[in-house]
């Protein structure tokens, strides 16, 4: 059982830090871009909600994973980053019902509902390779707990 929370406490915290960096820094270069004053604090952010859905990957992401080890590495990534956007979509529409509101709201022309935003793809990708090797450290640090 101290496993399966320690796998859960790890992929959650990977998932929000992660956030956090990519909404500070994609805040920075956004404001660069449209010529604005950067906020130099780099407040990113995330959701609460967030801490269930990033600590699901510590369910579904190693399933999956064994299923593509034989693949090539982009290939695995793509299929990775495809799965987060079904996981990312259905988890925004399930907080809409719930909520009232999807928490992240994307809106522009990639956006599909607001859910999820496909020029993301790149980003979920980097991310997908980032929670492969981050997992095998993840499988040592919880072998040292015996169930």
């Amino acid at each position: 059982m101290y496993k399966k929370v320690l796998r859960f406490y790890l992929w959650a915290t990977l998932g929000l830090c992660t956030e956090i960096f990519f909404t500070a820094f994609t805040d920075l270069f956004n404001a660069i871009s449209a010529h604005r004053a950067p906020d130099w604090s780099l407040t990113g952010h995330t959701y609460v909600w967030m801490i269930f859905i990033y600590g699901a990957g510590s369910v579904i992401f190693p399933f999956g994973h064994h299923h593509l080890k034989g693949f090539h590495l982009l290939l695995r990534i793509f299929i990775v980053a495809i799965g987060i956007f079904v996981i990312e979509f259905t988890s925004g529409f399930i907080l809409d019902k719930i909520l009232g509101r999807c928490p992240w709201e994307y809106s522009g022309p990639f956006s599909i509902l607001g859910y999820i935003r496909l020029d993301y793809l790149p980003a979920w990708m980097i991310f997908a390779y980032m929670i492969e090797r981050a997992d095998e450290v993840f499988d040592k640090m919880a072998g040292t707990f015996e169930d």
